[in-house]
C-alpha cells in the first residue's frame, strides 16, 4: 500500500495500525511463520465464526492486499439456517450462501432471462492460480444449473497482464483464494457470462491498473476488483491511467479494515463496493442486512477520500470529495459465501469467504446482467439515478466518525452501504 498519509486523523490512525500489522506480518514471514492472524467474527451463534486473511499484508510500499477473508471455524450463517453442525472449515461440503441465496437475496431470480448470455465480466487479480480453472468447474458442477465454464467452450480465458495466455504469473496461494472467490460470485450471480481472468504479475497498483486496461482491451464491460491501499497524492493519475474507461462497469471492495478510504475505491470513475451482513429473515423481502462490521478495525471500509475529486453524481453534502461507498451486498464471513478452491491456503475444496473481495464481483455481476452500459456513460451514476430499485440498508456501523453518515447506516445514503444493495437490475442499467 502507499504510505502517504491523508488528511483525516482517523484515516492517520487506521493506517499506522494497518502499518504496525506490516511490521509484524514480516516478522512473522522471517521467523517462518506464515500463518495470517485470525479476526473473530460476531457471536451469531454458540460457536463464533472465525477467518484469516487470504493474503498476506503488503511487505513493500506499493502493494494492494486483497480482501478476501477465510473462514476457519464456528457456524457460519448459512449452517445455522439448514441445521447443518459440522465445522465451517470442513471442506467437504458448502459452509456458506450458495448461488441460490445470492439470487434470491437480491431479487436476481427472474430478472435477466438469459442470466447474462454474451457478455464478459474480467477478474483482475494478482499472481497465477494454476487451477483456477478446475476450481472453477468444480463450483459450477455443485450447483447444477450453472453450466460449464471452460477455455474449450470458449467461457472461460485466463491471462496475464499483458493478455499472454502462456506466460503468467508466478503462483500464490494467498491470491489463489482470492481468485476463486471472485470466479465463483461471477458466476453465482450471472451463470451464462463468459469470464476472463486478468493476472497481474504482482500486487502493485501499477501491475493491477495495467491488468485492468488489459481487461478493457479485451472487451470486458464489467471489471471487478477485489483489492485495495492507502490513498496517495498520485491517485488522480492512476485514475486517468488505469480507471477512466467510459461505457466500463468498474467495481472495487471498499476494503476489510473498518471506517476510512481506500484507493482504488476511491476513485471517481468506479463502483465502490460496500459489505454488508446477510441474514434470513421473515420479512417480505425474506432476508434483512446491516453495516458488516466486527470491530473498529474489521468491518466494511468507507469515508470520505482526501484527494478524489467527488463525482457530478454524488450528492451527499458532508464529504466535499469523493464518498464511499456507493453501493454495497454481503462480506461479513460470519454470513459468508461458498466457495471452491485448492490452490489457496486451505487448499482441501469448499471454504466460506467474506470480505469485500465478494461484494464486488457479486456487483460487477448485477451489471452484466443488467445489460451493456451506454457508449460514454460512467455506470458508477446509474444507482444515483434509480435508488428506488435497491434495499436500503438502516443499521450498524463500521467505526467512529464526526459525520455520521461517514461511518453509520441511515435512511437513505450512508458511507458502509451506499445506497444500498441490489433488488433487481434497475439500478445498475443506463
Amino acid at each position: 500500500m502507499r504510505t502517504t498519509p491523508p488528511n483525516s486523523s482517523t484515516t492517520r490512525r487506521r493506517w499506522r495500525r494497518v502499518a504496525s500489522a506490516v511490521t509484524a506480518t514480516a516478522a512473522l514471514l522471517l521467523t517462518g511463520l506464515t500463518t495470517a492472524a485470525q479476526a473473530q467474527a460476531a457471536d451469531t451463534s454458540s460457536s463464533k465464526v472465525t477467518w484469516t486473511r487470504s493474503c498476506a499484508l503488503p511487505r513493500h510500499h506499493g502493494e494492494m492486499a486483497c480482501n478476501a477473508l477465510r473462514v476457519t471455524g464456528g457456524r457460519t450463517a448459512f449452517q445455522q439456517q439448514h441445521g447443518i453442525t459440522a465445522k465451517a472449515a470442513d471442506a467437504s461440503s458448502p459452509s456458506g450462501y450458495g448461488p441460490t441465496d445470492l439470487r434470491s437475496a437480491y431479487g436476481l431470480t427472474s430478472a435477466a432471462a438469459n442470466n447474462g448470455s454474451g457478455r464478459t465480466i474480467a477478474i483482475v487479480d494478482a499472481y497465477d492460480d494454476p487451477n483456477a480453472e478446475s476450481d472453477l468447474a468444480a463450483y459450477r458442477s455443485h450447483y447444477g444449473f450453472l453450466p460449464a465454464c471452460t477455455t474449450a467452450n470458449g467461457c472461460f480465458k485466463k491471462v496475464s497482464q499483458t493478455g499472454s495466455t502462456t506466460a503468467l504469473p508466478t503462483a500464490d496461494s494467498g491470491w489463489a483464494g482470492e481468485i476463486s472467490l471472485d470466479l465463483d460470485m461471477a458466476s453465482a450471480i450471472c451463470p451464462n457470462c463468459h469470464i476472463t481472468l486478468v493476472e497481474a504479475k504482482s500486487a502493485s497498483m501499477a501491475n493491477l491498473g495495467t491488468a485492468v486496461n488489459e481487461a478493457v482491451s479485451l472487451g470486458a464491460k464489467y471489471v471487478s476488483n477485489s483489492y485495495g491501499g492507502g490513498e496517495s497524492s498520485s491517485d488522480a493519475t492512476y485514475d486517468s491511467t488505469y480507471f477512466n474507461h467510459p461505457g466500463v462497469a468498474i467495481t472495487v471492495s471498499a476494503g476489510d479494515a473498518g471506517y476510512g478510504a481506500e484507493y482504488p475505491a476511491a476513485s471517481k470513475y468506479v463502483t465502490a463496493v460496500g459489505g454488508t451482513s446477510l441474514s434470513t429473515s421473515s420479512t417480505t423481502r425474506g432476508w434483512s442486512e446491516s453495516v458488516w462490521r466486527t470491530s473498529s478495525t474489521e468491518g466494511t471500509g468507507s469515508g470520505c477520500s482526501a484527494y478524489d475529486t467527488k463525482p457530478a453524481w454524488q450528492t451527499d453534502t458532508g464529504c466535499a470529495k469523493r464518498m464511499i461507498a456507493d453501493v454495497s451486498a454481503v462480506a461479513d464471513p460470519a454470513t459468508g459465501v461458498s466457495v471452491y478452491d485448492t490452490y489457496g491456503a486451505d487448499g482441501q475444496g469448499w471454504a466460506t469467504y467474506g470480505g469485500t473481495s465478494a461484494s464486488a464481483p457479486i456487483i460487477a455481476s448485477v451489471y452484466a446482467l443488467a445489460g451493456t452500459p451506454s457508449t460514454g456513460s460512467y455506470p458508477s451514476a446509474f444507482p444515483y439515478a434509480n435508488t428506488s430499485t435497491l434495499n436500503d440498508v438502516t443499521s450498524g456501523s463500521n467505526g467512529s466518525c464526526t459525520t455520521s453518515y461517514f461511518c453509520t447506516a441511515r435512511t437513505g445514503y450512508d458511507g458502509p452501504t451506499g445506497l444500498g444493495t441490489p433488488e433487481g437490475l434497475g439500478a445498475f442499467t443506463g
